[in-house]
């Protein structure tokens, strides 16, 4: 889920946080207008919050102390600008009912099975094996070029069957 808000106490509505992204592995997958843990039967596993100099009392105080609490397995901040974490990635483990914190350009989720990486203003996941996932425009981009260059492959290849039509008639 990404900006949605995720209800936490059932018998509270205002008990709620808006997690910038958000995974929760084994639900169904289906659109939700909001996340209600009691619903879900589940916390998120994993959330990441793009933090800032005016969000980074909440992101390192709040927010991470609540997540610990729902038993978020892992938590990462990324400060898109570098106003004030350095290096710009930070993330938190879950050891018991508290986080464990790693800093760092790459760290890797495990429950996502992929590697967080930062890219000038930008967090890139990685996967061990095929390298950097894109992101959807830059996937839809890659698509139509590959369309482009198998539509080129057929006219080409048209043209030499018929090329090969051809001098096959005049023998």
């Amino acid at each position: 889920g990404a900006n949605m808000f995720v209800y936490y106490t059932e018998e509270e509505p205002r008990d709620v946080v808006a997690p910038d992204l958000f995974v929760a592995r084994g639900i169904p997958n289906r659109e939700r207008r909001v996340y209600k843990v009691w619903e879900e039967r589940k916390a998120p596993d994993m959330v990441i919050e793009l933090t800032s100099v005016g969000t980074r009392l909440e992101d390192l105080g709040t927010k991470k102390a609540l997540y610990a609490q729902l038993g978020v397995r892992e938590y990462f901040v990324f400060d898109p600008f570098g106003e004030y974490l350095k290096p710009m990635l930070r993330g938190y483990r879950l050891a018991g009912d508290e986080y464990v914190r790693e800093d760092g350009d790459r760290l890797t989720s495990q429950v996502l099975g992929l590697e967080l990486r930062t890219e000038g203003a930008a967090l890139r996941l990685y996967h061990p094996v095929h390298g950097k996932l894109l992101a959807p425009l830059e996937a839809q981009a890659a698509r139509r070029a590959a369309e482009k260059r198998a539509a080129t492959a057929e006219t080409e290849l048209e043209k030499v069957r018929a090329e090969l039509e051809r001098l096959h008639a005049r023998k």
